[in-house]
């Protein structure tokens, strides 16, 4: 129990001092003692002092220290009294604990720290105190302990913590793991915070209460270019990374390397203003699809010896007129390109691998000035969205009689939508539309279109990249003028919050990377370098 005042210890130093004595007063010699103290032959009390008083009798057992003006112990505060067993401070100012303040105490056993103003503790501040065995911290201002305060404390019977404000966060999950682990008994008090915990005891706490883990996107890499996009691929069992230089002019090829544990470039595809690079695997052979507002797109193979690129096709000379994005995918056996074509006069278009190279397959969208084409499947159909600068985005579905995509429905209340994004979650299909003005928005596919799910305001924006990372699913919603966006999912709320600022200027994508189980987001920059953040776990307990 706490001791309520400068003199509650008195029953427990009479019986200190009758077992020292076998029952017996003595007569306590004369001795030296400090001023502000009252010296008996085992005990010292001292009312009022500046500090720990210097110049106490080496072997005294006990000492009292009541309305001491100090305001923190520092390291070392008892070396001169090596004797000690017991110690009280009370009603003092005390504020501060450092690291090893009572270091060389070996044989104290009685530690009373109460009626204080103690708000901090170093979390050494009690290292090498191997035989106490009573512990009170009752009635100060601490609002947490430091993790593993008590480690090495293996003689301690008994804590006392009441009357503390304690705030019931990851700070203090250590504490309620350690008071469900421990032999030693406690009175604990309650919580004054959060909001949500005000008021409940300590005892009543449990280790699923706390949620300690969260995440952070933190700068790994930076590459002295600007980027247009990136695009992840695997290969031979490895994962690498294709990123559009539009003004280097030229698609670069990236690999992790093992020696330097950073990535590099290991390939790059020459070209002239480049708008996107595509890398695919088809047939065991890498292509990289190159596409280009001027000089023509071009489709390249890798030579397996050498393992330079070689030209293999033109793609479509008089269809593709001004490309703005492709993508790749298989239905029924085939491989197929799409290429969303944003000039006023031309239309995107589906082509076909056909063995030796890429044939043109169907027109679609005509005349509409397409931004962007995504594939998903939607109830088990393979469909492409194409997001536009003139209408709203439409949904095209594949028709298997036909062997074509046939227009199936729009995304309502969405015009000027630049690209378009989709993840699944717990089954269900989202996508993520980008709008440079006016609000971005996640909606989710319910059947037979596309519903409202969340609005973000977004002012120059050209990304809204899904990514799932581990368990953990986030949006990045870039932005031109200002810091880009991380939303992080909550499960509890069904919606994306705000999680986290980048300071990527004028990003045009964000793409996951796995490798040696690490993961990174690469995030292409139009105007600065393009970064390299690495995806890290971090434990707010810890």
């Amino acid at each position: 129990m706490g001791w309520g005042g400068p003199w509650a210890c008195a029953p427990l130093l009479m019986l200190l001092l009758l077992a020292a004595g076998g029952g017996e007063r003595r007569r306590a010699p004369r001795r030296k003692c400090p001023i502000g103290c009252s010296c008996t032959q085992d005990n010292a009390l001292c009312d009022r002092t500046d500090g720990v008083p210097q110049g106490l009798p080496p072997d005294i057992t006990s000492l009292s220290l009541v309305r001491s003006g100090f305001t923190e112990l520092q390291e070392g505060s008892f070396l001169q009294t090596p004797s000690l067993q017991l110690i009280l401070f009370t009603s003092s100012t005390l504020g501060l604990i450092r690291d090893d303040a009572f270091v060389g105490l070996l044989h104290l056993e009685y530690l009373f720290i109460e009626n204080n103003k103690v708000g901090s503790i170093s979390k050494n501040a009690l290292r090498g105190l191997k035989g106490l065995v009573h512990l009170s911290l009752a009635h100060n201002q601490l609002e947490t302990l430091p993790r593993h305060l008590f480690r090495g404390l293996d003689a301690l019977t008994h804590v006392d913590l009441r009357g503390n404000p304690f705030h019931c966060d990851c700070r203090i999950k250590w504490l309620v793991e350690w008071l469900s682990s421990t032999n030693a008994s406690a009175e604990l008090g309650e919580c004054q915070g959060p909001a949500e915990l005000n008021g409940t005891r300590l005892s009543q706490l449990h280790l699923q209460d706390f949620d300690c883990i969260t995440t952070a996107l933190v700068l790994f890499q930076s590459l002295p270019f600007q980027a247009l996009a990136v695009e992840p691929f695997w290969y031979r069992g490895e994962q690498h990374v294709a990123i559009t230089q539009p003004f280097a002019g030229r698609c670069s090829l990236l690999e992790w390397d093992h020696l330097d544990g950073a990535f590099r470039a290991y390939a790059s595809i020459n070209g002239s203003s480049p708008v996107a690079c595509k890398p695919l695997v088809v047939e065991g052979r890498l292509l990289v699809v190159l596409a280009q507002l001027a000089g023509g797109s071009h489709v390249w193979r890798q030579e397996g010896a050498s393992g330079r690129f070689v030209r293999l096709q033109e793609l479509g000379p008089q269809r593709i007129r001004k490309p703005n994005a492709l993508a790749s995918f298989r239905v029924d056996g085939d491989w197929f390109l799409a290429v969303a074509d944003s000039s006023k006069a031309g239309a995107t278009t589906l082509f076909r691998w056909g063995g030796r190279g890429f044939y043109a397959h169907q027109a679609l969208h005509a005349w509409h000035r397409d931004t962007h084409v995504e594939f998903l499947e939607l109830a088990g159909r393979p469909s492409l969205i194409l997001a536009s600068s003139s209408q709203r985005p439409v949904v095209y579905q594949w028709s298997r009689p036909g062997r074509a995509f046939l227009r199936h429905t729009d995304i309502p209340d969405m015009d000027d939508v630049y690209a378009v994004k989709h993840f699944r979650l717990r089954g269900d299909v989202y996508v993520c539309l980008t709008r440079f003005i006016g609000d971005s928005k996640v909606m989710r596919w319910e059947g037979s279109m596309f519903r409202d799910v969340q609005h973000m305001p977004s002012r120059g924006s050209m990304v809204f990249q899904p990514l799932g990372i581990g368990n953990h699913r986030y949006a990045v919603l870039g932005n031109d003028y200002s810091f880009s966006q991380v939303y992080r999912y909550d499960a509890h709320s069904g919606l994306f919050v705000r999680f986290q600022e980048l300071n990527t200027q004028a990003p045009r994508s964000f793409a996951h990377l796995a490798v040696h189980q690490r993961d990174f987001v690469f995030a292409a920059s139009f105007k600065g370098d393009t970064q390299i953040y690495r995806h890290i776990t971090i434990d707010l307990s810890a």
